[in-house]
């Protein structure tokens, strides 16, 4: 038989150990807060898959999640957070604004697109152009955007990752049609002659070519041109060219930001919440291309053009080299810019 003495222990005992479960528990309920970096065109879908997200993260860990948006041009964003932003996740524009994190303060892992699945893009997207009812300047391909009195809205390369696709696209054109680089550089400060104003993101862009109607022709992602079509319908038709890149956004966890605020679990989820068939099925719902889902890429196919798709390693050998030759200080494009 148990003592008195032995019966207070165990109920000292049970009363401590009942205290610690109500100190752990509510810390382990607790809400947690995102921070998803990303470029300018992806407002709408991240609102859509945040709101998708915290469902899906409460009902499998019982904790609420809030994800906050910064959008801007996907440079911008890159430098942003290498200056200090607490950024969770980057979901920038291109894989060479991620890379930056890399270079400029070992922000991540240099072996980050390894982490995902499709070289850490979820979505995949192309630069089609956007003209006004009508096509009235009577716009089809690039070699359109180079003729003389065509007023063309495209961003700044130096700070907007749309604008870089939009650049090496257009150049890549520009080579195969007249048979070299040089030629291909020529062409590219033809269209580059024809931009009246380069604004900082691609979202910009947008805003003056349909707020401010500027331009005739927009140089556009092709999920920012069909959600135009969407709202502007009766003023503007998209035009799809006959080549164009292959766009492949990329995502990443911040390592040095989520390890600081152990918010890593929650943000690696995040990522991996956009491969799943809901966040392929949002994606396809926002005019981007889903990656892997081949349920999602079946229901939205229809509206997806096929045209010539190139990627930018079979064209100018990856980012870094891209880089280098085309958007680093007094590289063509600063060439051609300055020449203006």
């Amino acid at each position: 038989m148990q003592s008195r003495r032995d019966l207070v222990k165990l109920s000292l005992a049970a009363g401590l150990g009942a205290m610690l479960t109500l100190t752990v528990l509510p810390s382990q309920a607790q809400s947690v807060q995102l921070l998803n970096v990303s470029y300018d065109p992806t407002r709408e879908l991240y609102v859509d898959v945040n709101q998708a997200f915290a469902k899906h993260w409460k009902a499998k860990s019982g904790q609420d999640v809030s994800i906050k948006q910064s959008h801007g041009g996907s440079g911008k964003q890159a430098r942003s957070i290498i200056d200090g932003l607490d950024a969770d996740v980057a979901t920038l524009a291109l894989a060479g604004d991620t890379d930056a994190l890399v270079k400029n303060g070992g922000w991540l892992a240099p072996d980050w697109q390894k982490k995902l699945p499709h070289n850490a893009s979820p979505y995949t997207s192309t630069i089609v152009f956007v003209v006004r009812n009508g096509n009235p300047k009577g716009i089809k391909d690039w070699e359109d955007l180079a003729k003389p009195g065509i007023s063309v809205i495209t961003p700044n390369p130096k700070t907007s990752g749309g604008a870089r696709w939009n650049y090496l696209a257009a150049w890549e054109y520009g080579k195969r049609k007249y048979g070299s680089d040089a030629k291909a550089k020529e062409f590219v400060a033809k269209i580059y002659g024809n931009v009246p104003v380069l604004d900082t993101g691609a979202r910009g862009s947008t805003i003056t070519f349909a707020q401010r109607n500027q331009g005739d022709v927009l140089i556009a992602w092709e999920n920012e041109a069909y959600l135009l079509d969407k709202e502007f319908g009766s003023k503007t038709d998209v035009v799809v060219p006959s080549v164009s890149i292959l766009a492949e956004p990329a995502v990443a966890v911040v390592d040095k930001n989520v390890d600081k605020k152990k918010t890593r679990a929650v943000a690696e989820e995040y990522l991996k919440f956009l491969y799943t068939e809901e966040g392929q099925d949002i994606i396809g719902k926002h005019f981007y291309r889903p990656a892997v889902s081949a349920k999602a890429q079946a229901k939205y196919a229809k509206q997806f053009p096929k045209l010539d798709l190139f990627t930018i390693d079979q064209a100018f050998g990856g980012w870094a080299k891209a880089d280098k030759e085309h958007f680093a200080d007094n590289a063509s494009f600063d060439q051609i810019y300055t020449r203006k």
